[in-house]
This record gives structure tokens, sequence and C-alpha cells, in this order.
């Protein structure tokens, strides 16, 4: 049970998830603490005013100051913070999991949050003794609360029982699928970007004409010729390569300020993307090369 709240303490101002548990919590998250204690069954009966805190939070209220002991106020109501938790970092989704305050399920619902639901919780997490008892263990929490919930077998449910390892795959589907979705876009646009290529190039081959001319009757070689204008068509697909590389390692660095997400650019990545971007140029670029080498020197020299 909880929300988010606005967090006090002295002249600092934070906002963070307020989470109203049991004791059990931690061990179920697997969650230590880094100082301090956590609050105990008599705590939860007595709705006692104590929290426990993450890093983010710790650091941005107390800075280099030990929280354990310290008054906060959440949402006004005077807390005192009796542990700090250790860092858990980021979510798969992206979310600060150390932005949190754990509270005494009975204080957020009677001190902080006034719910005329006492008693009540929004999500019970639970913790198998193994990995290969989560099916059996999901199979009869499901069938303790249809009873709990007085619902007939083979009734619809009003609830929802999810395990990780259905989270986790379907967090992997949405990735699959957003990468099929990236796929077809980059792929088109290598198509695009590929066609402008060859049509610059053909047209620099019907400018340059005259100096082919003077190359071949020079003794270039038809290999030669076909060269260059490879060289050309893939130097110029590197420099926008080089160009989308620069821009999209800075848009990922904007969104990564802008919503607090942690971006990773791989080396491996930026190098793929360079060698494609050289490889389209030298596909798309072979017909105009072919054309260029392909053209009669007696006849170049005269175009005008």
């Amino acid at each position: 049970f909880g929300g988010n709240a606005q967090i006090v303490y002295g002249n600092q101002n934070w906002s963070a998830s307020v989470t109203g548990t049991t004791p059990e919590y931690l061990f179920v998250r697997d969650w230590d603490l880094d100082s301090g204690h956590s609050f105990t069954e008599q705590d939860v009966r007595s709705a006692a005013k104590v929290a426990l805190i993450g890093k983010t939070v710790a650091e941005n209220l107390f800075g280099n100051e030990d929280p354990v002991g310290k008054t906060i106020r959440i949402l006004r109501i005077p807390v005192v913070v009796a542990g700090v938790l250790k860092e858990m970092g980021e979510s798969a989704f992206g979310r600060d999991e150390d932005n949190i305050i754990i509270v005494p399920i009975a204080t957020a619902q009677r001190r902080l949050f006034s719910t005329s639901r006492v008693g009540s919780v929004s999500s019970i997490m639970v913790k198998a003794a193994g990995s290969g008892l989560l099916e059996s263990s999901q199979s009869q929490i499901e069938t303790l609360l249809e009873i709990r919930h007085r619902i007939r077998p083979g009734g619809e449910q009003d609830f929802s029982v999810r395990n990780m390892s259905q989270m986790i795959e379907n967090a992997k589907s949405a990735t699959r699928i957003m990468t099929l979705l990236l796929t077809a876009v980059a792929s088109v646009s290598l198509l695009v970007g590929g066609i402008g290529i060859m049509n610059i190039m053909l047209v620099s081959v019907t400018e340059r004409t005259r100096e082919i001319g003077i190359r071949m009757a020079l003794d270039a070689r038809t290999v030669d010729i076909r060269l260059q204008f490879l060289v050309e068509a893939a130097a110029l697909s590197m420099i926008g390569g080089v160009v989308g590389i620069l821009l999209g390692i800075a848009g990922a660095q904007a969104v990564s300020r802008g919503f607090g997400w942690a971006v990773e650019i791989s080396p491996f990545s930026v190098a793929l993307a360079f060698g494609f971007s050289a490889i389209v140029g030298i596909f798309f670029g072979h017909f105009p090369a072919v054309k260029a080498s392909m053209l009669n020197p007696i006849e170049a020299l005269r175009y005008q």
C-alpha cells in the first residue's frame, strides 16, 4: 500500500515513492540494510512513525550526514528514520529502486494517506522456496485467493497473480517486437539512403564524363575508374554514418538526462553501424562505378 509523497528534512525537499508493508518485505525482496535496523511487527500494530529510506532519498535529503535517528516529514507527518537500505539500482524498466521510503503498512494507511480501507492491501509479494516451485506456488496462491474472495470454481477472478518468469518473458517479448520495428525502420532508411547515394553518383558520373575520358586517355584502367567511384560512394556513405552515429549518441544522452534512464552505448554497435554505412555505399555505388568504367574514351572526350 502506498503512493508518491513529498519528503522534507530541514530545508531539503524531495519526492519519493512511499510503500507501506510488513517486516517480511525486505526478506522477500532480498534487500538488506546498509545501516540502522528494520521495523517490527509491534511497529506495524501500533502504526509507529518509523521509516526505512533508500539510497537516493538519503543522498538527496542528508548528503553526507547519517540519516539514522533523524526525523523527516512525509506529507507533513514527522517520521523517524530507523534504517537506510542498501543500493538496488534501477529496475528493468528504468525505475530508480532506491528512490523509496518503506514504512509499516498501518502507518501508511492510518497516518500518512488516511485511507478508509485500513487493513486492505493493493498487492502482495511472495517468495517461493525455490525456482522449481514457482508454478505450484502460483497455483496454490490463486486457489487460496479464490476461496478468500468467494469465487466459484471456473468463475472470473477479481485479482491477478504474476511471477517473475512471466514478467521477464513479457519484457523479452516486448523487446523483440521493438527490435523488429526498429530493424524495419532502419532497413527502410538504409534503402532510401542507398538510393540517394546511387542517384548522386550517377549525376557525378554524367558531370565528370570528360574527366573520365581524360583519365582513360592517360592509360587509366577500367578497374581504376571503377575503384575511384566506389571509394567516393563509400566515403559519402560513411560520412553520413558518422553524422548519424553522433546524432544517435547525442539523442541517447539527451533521453538519459531528461528521463533519468541509464544509457549504455556499445562500441560494437557503433562499429556495426559504421560498417553498415560503408557496405551500403559500396553496394549502391557499384552501378554508377560500373557505368563510369564502361564509358567509351573517345565519346567521353567529346562530351561537353
